[in-house]
């Protein structure tokens, strides 16, 4: 009972009914539409939560805070960029994939000897990194913890070393034990503080280059241009 209790503490609500959800079937409300895949979560709408499409989010989800399900290689991911701002992802793999870094929701089966070059493989997979996960044994790419939400969830409920909670005085989440900085809002602010002081320093500059050079002196009047004396070619004798 009292490991329950700190694990509540530890793991938001909407993150078993996430785990557990099932994604891109085809929406029952918008069977028609092109957009019909259910590849959406909500966060606010409780642990009754389930996947829904994208003209679901606007019917009814309209200014909570969603997230988008991703796939790669059957399985289901999502992006750290989206996660972090509400989950403390630390410990867990990251991978990237279209240029984008992204975690996986769940374990997904690897091979276990008894099969057919099974073993061979397993072995020859284990003793290419020395990381592995702590819950599945899978192994790693980095020195990570886990290889999944979902072995971070099962690692929490098993020895409560661990947190989703995102600390509220730390502004930035950590993506795998480090500190990342958005860095969208980062290029956006050093974008405009950059901007305001090169335009600032610009127009300081105009100024004092416009007060050195004084202007030229107006055109005497009625000047005129003289021209040279004639010359007459010689006569051929």
């Amino acid at each position: 009972m009292m490991m329950r209790r700190v694990a509540a503490s530890l793991v938001p609500p909407w993150l078993e009914p996430l785990l557990s959800a099932h994604f891109f079937t085809g929406c029952p409300l918008h069977r028609d539409a092109p957009r019909s895949e259910c590849n959406m979560f909500c966060l606010d709408c409780g642990p009754a939560s389930s996947s829904f499409c994208f003209y679901c989010r606007s019917d009814s989800h309209a200014g909570h805070r969603v997230i988008q399900i991703r796939r790669s290689s059957y399985h289901d991911v999502v992006r750290v960029a989206e996660i972090q701002k509400m989950l403390d992802i630390s410990g867990v793999q990251t991978y990237v994939i279209n240029s984008a870094p992204v975690l996986f929701l769940n374990e997904r089966p690897q091979p276990r000897g008894g099969g057919r070059g099974g073993g061979a493989s397993a072995a020859s997979s284990s003793s290419s990194t020395p990381y592995t996960c702590e819950i599945c044994s899978r192994s790693l790419l980095d020195p990570f913890r886990f290889c999944s939400l979902g072995c971070k969830l099962a690692g929490v409920k098993r020895n409560s070393d661990a947190t989703f909670v995102l600390n509220p005085g730390d502004e930035e989440p950590s993506d795998g034990g480090g500190r990342i900085r958005d860095s969208s809002s980062t290029a956006a602010e050093e974008s405009k503080s950059g901007g305001r002081g090169r335009s600032g320093g610009g127009s300081r500059e105009g100024t004092r280059h416009e007060a050195r050079d004084p202007a030229p002196p107006p055109p005497a009047p009625n000047s005129r241009r003289r021209k040279g004396i004639p010359r007459r070619a010689p006569f051929a004798s």
